[in-house]
């Protein structure tokens, strides 16, 4: 995405005029938490203040309607493969639902998960996913989403294992060469990604320890009501009863891994796997599928069940609630306010951006900086705000790697301070705002709102703090003028 042109701004904007639409998304987005059920949607509230952002740049900034016009068109394109991707995931999870991929999941999980250990377990396998994969969207949607159900018929809270299953998927998307924001990040600031990598390493690797001990303590010392062995017999059975589950319906979920791992697209992978799950249903539900069409098994009722899942998503009716509630999901009709959000969000980082008004808060946030510390410091709360602002990971990385590479040079320090200040608050910190694309696919895949599981996604919180403490005391921050054997013994 472009920034705004100085000479197409004819007002340029100070900080407290560019505050405006941000303090009041924030104090509306406050309001909707606390009116509960009588909320209104989150992207009506995110489009009323895109809206405000619109008209102060056309009236006080003097920016034209074309120019602020561009700017949204912009930043909408560059969510489109966002926005794509949440509608294949949501077709992915009925169908791997209706193919009995994620009953199937659930029970051997049971057969091997326990609920003191679970949480540390959940967190590790999403960030080897990760790893492999170099995509957290991927990981949240597929093993994220079977882990979802083995924690609730644990009797392990939702928030709980969805902050467990988004600190390892960003960890292992961070540390991936195959990740989009990992190669990003050092691209913006002209260096390879290994060495981007290795000097992540400091930050990231004491942040996950952290959090895996955070949820080895919340697992042993939860007194909530776990569920008890006849209970995990009983769901087990109820699972049998309406699904062929087949270890054989394995190969789908490693096929669309072992696609992304050689290099495949997100969309194309998730196209694989929602293809492959539709192979597979009459091979091993067909018992279902006589079940749900009744008088009308054939070709064309099997053909309007299947694509009407996707659309509207599966159901069944097992009359148990916890099953009902782990497998009445999906379809792509249910991603739709979804999406509403990400446009509006886009909408609203647009505006700001084409009209000055970013570009004056995060430049007004260098008037200060007199240290290498306060450099560093000013970088993570950059990256953490234009999360807030912009609404999306990728701007969370070129915009503040754009505006502070001088600064960093000024300082004579290595670029990649910079990049590894990047990811650890702009990629790490995305997941964690609710009306930020991130925030929005996490939400909407694992049932669980960004704000509850938000104070349990240990590693996403941990790591900006990890990274602005060696920021302030000097640790593993080098200089242009070192040798590669200086900066590792710095490090040591």
């Amino acid at each position: 995405m472009n920034g705004p042109d100085p000479e197409k701004i004819k007002a340029q904007p100070g900080v407290i005029v560019s505050s405006i639409p941000v303090v009041c998304l924030i104090g509306l987005m406050l309001i909707n938490f606390r009116l509960g059920d009588n909320a209104i949607p989150g992207a009506v509230v995110m489009f009323l203040c895109a809206v405000l952002a619109a008209l102060i740049g056309k009236f006080y900034c003097k920016v034209s309607y074309k120019t602020l016009e561009t700017g949204v068109l912009d930043a909408i394109h560059m969510s489109m493969p966002a926005i794509l991707i949440i509608f294949l995931v949501g077709a992915l999870i009925s169908m791997w639902i209706t193919a009995g991929v994620v009953p199937m999941l659930i029970y051997y999980g049971l057969e091997i998960l326990s609920p003191n250990g679970f949480l540390v377990v959940c967190c590790l396998i999403s960030a080897v996913a990760a790893l492999c994969t170099g995509s957290s969207w991927s990981t949240v949607g597929t093993v994220g989403l079977a882990l979802m159900g083995v924690g609730v018929a644990l009797g392990v809270p939702e928030e709980f294992t969805a902050g467990a299953i988004i600190s390892g998927a960003y960890f292992g998307d961070k540390m991936s060469p195959m990740s989009d924001s990992t190669n990003l990040a050092p691209a913006m600031v002209g260096i390879d990604v290994f060495t981007h990598i290795r000097h992540m390493l400091y930050t990231s690797v004491p942040a996950i320890i952290i959090a895996l001990v955070f949820y080895f303590v919340l697992g042993l010392f939860y007194q909530g009501e776990v569920l008890d062995n006849q209970n995990i017999l009983l769901i087990q059975a109820l699972i049998v009863d309406n699904f062929n589950v087949s270890p054989w319906l394995l190969v789908i979920p490693a096929a669309v891994i072992f696609s992304v791992m050689k290099g495949m697209p997100p969309m194309p992978a998730l196209t694989l796997g929602i293809f492959l799950a539709i192979g597979a249903i009459p091979i091993f539900q067909m018992e279902l599928l006589v079940e749900q069409l009744g008088d009308n098994v054939s070709f064309a009722g099997a053909y309007s069940y299947v694509f009407n899942n996707i659309a509207a998503g599966f159901s069944i009716d097992t009359g148990n609630v916890l099953i009902d509630k782990l497998f009445n999901r999906g379809g792509m009709l249910s991603m739709l306010e979804l999406n509403f959000l990400v446009i509006a969000a886009m909408a609203f980082g647009g505006f700001l951006e084409s009209s000055g008004m970013l570009a004056s808060m995060t430049q007004g946030l260098l008037k200060g900086v007199r240290s290498v510390g306060g450099l560093i410091a000013t970088t993570l709360s950059t990256c953490i705000f234009v999360n807030f602002t912009a609404a999306n990971q990728t701007m969370s990385i070129i915009i503040p790697a754009r505006m502070f590479a001088a600064a960093y040079k000024e300082h004579n320090l290595h670029p990649k301070n910079l990049s590894r200040a990047c990811e650890d608050a702009g990629t790490v910190f995305a997941p964690l705002v609710p009306w930020n694309t991130n925030g929005v696919y996490c939400a909407g895949v694992l049932g669980v709102a960004t704000l509850s599981y938000l104070p349990f996604a240990a590693f996403c919180l941990v790591s900006p703090l990890i990274s602005l403490a060696l920021g302030l005391t000097g640790k593993t921050i080098h200089t242009l003028d070192e040798s590669p054997s200086q900066q590792e013994a710095e490090a040591a």
